[in-house]
């Protein structure tokens, strides 16, 4: 505050004896003089700021009732126009108000109690684009429902034989509800002995596994957090999508938490296989934001904020980003997490058989689903589908080729899955199968699938 209340005495300092000084520090400055009917007993003294301006124009000789100013070698010069401004006032009235001023500032300062080194230093606000807003607002707004996954697993040590835990992976997922929901991807905690949570606040909580569906890569865990910790994620309809339009990934890749990256609908209706089975997974959503490890189990956002997706995969042959990653869609992912926090698990139809890789089926030269194995237990044993085997001599005799369920042509693994995922467990579909060299109908009751722990 003293550099602030100096600038009082500063002014003053510049003060000189009231209108009978007389400037003689060099031969060439010109002497004041002024009426004597001003000189009274009582002089008032110059205001600061006409005591700064002469001490600056010492070359002039101010005359407070005349325009001229006189000069010891008689030259006669003009005032500047601001001192003429200034020197039509009288002096006692000016002189009291500039004093005014100069004590209501100074003691404005002292009172406010502003840092001496930026007082006068006005911050100018960054300026953003209107996008730019949307998106900071968007990253804002939903950071909080974003969660970091640490998947734990048991190890012995080589030397001491103890069990240790250490980590063995990380991922992303998301707030779903108020009652501890966190949704992410199964292959995020497949093989994991412990599961840790870190909320967007740092705190972290023990997880358990309320259920997954390996099939479609989904997984569903819980932890004991105060409601007012937990802010679910805003959920969004993934059907009338379409290529071009923005999208957001939050995630924490390589372990660097809570990290946005943006892009577009690359395309839709795309199909990837199920790290954990194989199944394909239909209508899957891609994107070029950038999706690396650690974005698993992360959420995709519109525009809107709203969830469309959840980042699942990448197509990369060094396992970076390389513009094309994939993410569940929401409509998909809702109803799997609704099973499985209902029930624990996911409700889903099969047949109840093993088949041969595609490639195998390709090499015989014909099309359709080669029945590796139908147990009898199952619903395609009860129903009567032939298995491959071999005859008491060791050759093979192929089982059954699935080429239609329900009059729809299967081709492949893919094709099965696709047409299964359309049924419900009960139904009683049509199946078409190439046995030896004749084609027969057979009905097979569809039943769940069995639990897997």
């Amino acid at each position: 505050m003293a550099a602030y209340s100096s600038l009082l005495p500063s002014f003053h300092s510049f003060s000189s004896p009231p209108f009978s000084s007389t400037f003689s520090s060099s031969p060439n400055r010109k002497s004041i003089s002024f009426p004597s009917k001003f000189l009274s007993p009582t002089p008032h003294p110059n205001p600061p700021i006409l005591s700064f301006l002469q001490h600056h124009h010492r070359n002039y000789a101010f005359t407070p009732n005349s325009n001229s100013c006189g000069s010891s070698n008689s030259n006669t010069t003009t005032n500047p126009p601001y001192l003429r401004k200034l020197l039509s006032f009288s002096f006692p009235l000016a002189s009291p108000l500039v004093l005014c001023a100069s004590l209501a500032l100074s003691f404005s300062l002292l009172l406010a109690d502003v840092d001496p080194a930026s007082a006068f230093v006005v911050t100018t606000p960054r300026k953003l684009q209107t996008d730019e807003l949307a998106t900071v607002r968007l990253f804002q707004e939903n950071t909080p429902s974003v969660v970091y996954i640490t998947n734990l697993a048991v190890r012995q040590d080589a030397f001491t034989l103890d069990a240790l835990e250490v980590p063995q992976g990380s991922g992303s997922g998301f707030v779903w509800d108020r009652e501890g929901h966190v949704v992410t991807n199964y292959h995020v905690i497949r093989g994991a002995s412990d599961l840790r949570v870190t909320l967007a606040d740092q705190t972290t909580y023990n997880a358990k596994v309320v259920g997954f569906d390996q099939d479609k890569d989904v997984a569903v865990l819980r932890v004991d957090a105060s409601k007012e910790k937990l802010r679910p994620i805003p959920i969004g309809v993934s059907a009338d999508l379409l290529v071009g339009q923005k999208v957001y990934a939050i995630g924490n890749p390589f372990g660097l938490d809570h990290t946005l990256t943006t892009g577009v609908i690359s395309g839709l209706r795309r199909e990837i296989s199920s790290a954990a089975t194989g199944r394909p997974i239909q209508d899957v959503i891609q994107t070029d934001a950038a999706i690396n490890p650690g974005n698993s189990g992360g959420p995709l956002l519109d525009s809107s904020g709203n969830l469309i997706g959840i980042n699942t995969a990448i197509y990369s042959p060094s396992g970076a980003s390389s513009g094309v990653g994939f993410s569940i869609p929401v409509d998909t992912v809702g109803g799997i997490v609704d099973q499985l926090v209902r029930f624990g698990k996911v409700t889903r139809p099969i047949l109840g058989i093993k088949f041969a890789p595609d490639q195998s089926v390709e090499q015989l030269g014909v099309s359709g689903v080669l029945v590796l194995d139908a147990p009898a237990n199952g619903p395609a044993g009860k129903a009567g589908l032939q298995p491959t085997k071999r005859d008491s001599y060791g050759r093979l005799i192929l089982g059954d080729i699935i080429t239609s369920v329900n009059g729809k042509k299967v081709t492949n693994g893919s094709d099965l899955y696709r047409i299964l995922d359309q049924c419900e467990v009960g139904d009683t579909v049509t199946i078409e199968v190439l046995r030896g060299d004749h084609k027969e109908k057979i009905p097979v009751i569809l039943e769940p699938k069995p639990e897997v722990s």
